[in-house]
């Protein structure tokens, strides 16, 4: 005998896998807690038909409800923009931190050395990003290989 509305239909591993994705992508956002996870994924795992799957998710959104709205998206730098500045500053922080060291023990302040550092590189990576061409070795943004 056949149920109304396929309810009744086996299910697979795959629809238990999905299943169990989506009670911990609950637990995310802050919808079940762990306890309640844990007994909800035995019984996805338990399940054998598409209605107990179902009941398993009947008091939680439908994935379409449960999809947050859209936000403006906060401006982020390119990954190879951020690979290229950020050896650069490092590199030059300890740079000036042994300039600042070694002036300390002279006594005095002694020429500033870590300008032939920063500023070649400095300007190099300048160029890259203003142009958006190829940054010190990086790949730009758009390519593969």
């Amino acid at each position: 005998m056949t149920e109304q509305g396929g309810t009744g239909i086996r299910i697979g591993d795959d629809e238990r896998e999905r299943g169990a994705a989506r009670l911990a992508a609950e637990v995310g956002t802050g919808r079940l807690d762990l306890a309640e996870y844990e007994r909800r994924v035995d019984r996805v795992y338990a399940a054998r038909t598409r209605r107990e799957l179902d009941a398993v998710f009947a008091d939680l959104p439908t994935r379409q409800a449960a999809q947050p709205a859209p936000v403006r998206a906060r401006r982020v730098p390119p990954a190879p923009l951020v690979a290229a500045w950020v050896p650069w500053i490092v590199v030059n922080a300890i740079c000036l931190v042994v300039w600042v060291a070694t002036s300390l023990g002279a006594g005095h302040p002694l020429p500033f050395w870590p300008i032939w550092v920063a500023g070649p590189w400095g300007a190099m990576l300048l160029l890259g990003t203003l142009s958006g061409r190829q940054v010190c070795g990086s790949r730009p943004s758009g390519s593969r290989h």
